[in-house]
């Protein structure tokens, strides 16, 4: 699979194949037009628990990593079209963090990769 993460503040290319927003909120300042997405999959995100005590801390990233993790697991039907999506080509998961390293896209797209 070709997984592959984005901030959505960057903009699209021709090489980003689908493109899926994997956060809760909508990024400020994105006009939805703009963002040229294929899907919004906000279910798939970390929790509002969960992302609230992260707060994008990468002290914290390892641990919210392992707990992310955990949440994917009892969400099988996301997962499993996230899954199929990279199936059928390159998969960019956008995200709107800063941290360019530690944030939810990055755990997804390793789990999806298997690693």
């Amino acid at each position: 699979m070709d997984v592959r993460c984005k901030r959505i503040y960057d903009p699209p290319d021709g090489n980003d194949g689908q493109r899926v927003l994997v956060d809760r909120l909508w990024p400020r300042g994105i006009a939805r037009n703009r963002a040229a997405l294929d899907l919004w999959l906000r279910e798939i995100a970390p929790s509002d628990a969960l992302r609230r005590w992260f707060a994008h801390s990468p002290d914290r990233y390892a641990e919210f990593a392992a707990r992310y993790r955990d949440e994917l697991t009892s969400l099988p039907e996301e997962t499993a079209l996230l899954r199929r999506m990279a199936a059928e080509g390159r998969l960019t998961l956008l995200y709107a963090a800063r941290d360019t390293e530690h944030n939810n896209a990055h755990v997804l797209a390793d789990w999806l990769n298997g690693l």
